[in-house]
């Protein structure tokens, strides 16, 4: 199931939207402020964010700037009622995906959402290989070597390292990984993915005690850094 994040601090819009994308099949989670948003993402991840630029606490352009600084590469629509060129203009260049002006129609809003899933989609079948610390990965005739030693991965670390990579520097969640990697509905054990992780990193890091690739984040998950 698709997850979105709707920052909008009008409680009617707010609810709205939600009740229409809810019915359309998405996991929505919502806020009404910034700041509160901003937080959710240090620990979720979301396939797209619907943001509004007029917020009570910051401004939804600080709030795009902030969230791709983090490293998020969840696709983000920005919403406001205001539609001058300039203003979709910046929110496109701080790194926002789409724009549209209020008010606006609900199959158009569906549309939108559902191209940028698309996009997003296609951008991570994209990946065939990725290079890092003397390895070389290819995802597509399941390869690795470090330098001239080939390094011995089963199907389904390849396929994991492959979501690290793809969301380089995001906090990925046990429950989050089980879900898009093993495919339950309901996670059975989260040790499934501890295991599966401390395997990937005896083979991926040189120093498997003090990881620099997959680290541990506290109470939240993991992390990948090239």
């Amino acid at each position: 199931m698709k997850k979105l994040l709707i920052i909008e601090d009008e409680i009617a819009v707010r609810n709205g939207l939600k009740e229409l994308l809810t019915a359309e099949g998405y996991s929505v989670d919502t806020y009404g402020t910034g700041k509160a948003g901003v937080d959710m993402v240090k620990s979720v991840v979301y396939d797209v964010i619907l943001l509004d630029v007029m917020l009570p606490d910051m401004t939804g352009f600080d709030v795009c700037r902030t969230v791709r600084s983090l490293g998020v590469s969840s696709r983000i629509l920005m919403l406001t009622a205001r539609g001058e060129e300039i203003d979709k203009v910046l929110g496109l260049e701080l790194g926002a995906d789409d724009y549209m002006t209020k008010p606006f129609g609900k199959k158009e809003l569906i549309a939108r959402i559902r191209a940028l899933l698309r996009r997003k989609e296609n951008i991570a079948q994209a990946l065939e290989e990725v290079a890092f610390d003397g390895m070389r990965f290819d995802f597509t005739k399941q390869l690795a070597n470090r330098g001239t030693k080939q390094i011995t991965m089963t199907s389904k670390e390849f396929k994991l390292l492959r979501y690290f990579v793809q969301h380089e520097g995001e906090v990925i969640s046990r429950a989050q990984l089980l879900d898009d990697i093993w495919g339950y509905k309901n996670t059975p054990t989260t040790r499934t993915v501890d295991n599966y992780i401390l395997s990937l990193r005896k083979k991926i890091e040189k120093d498997r005690t003090k990881p620099k690739h997959l680290i541990t984040v506290h109470t939240a998950g993991y992390k990948f850094v090239r």
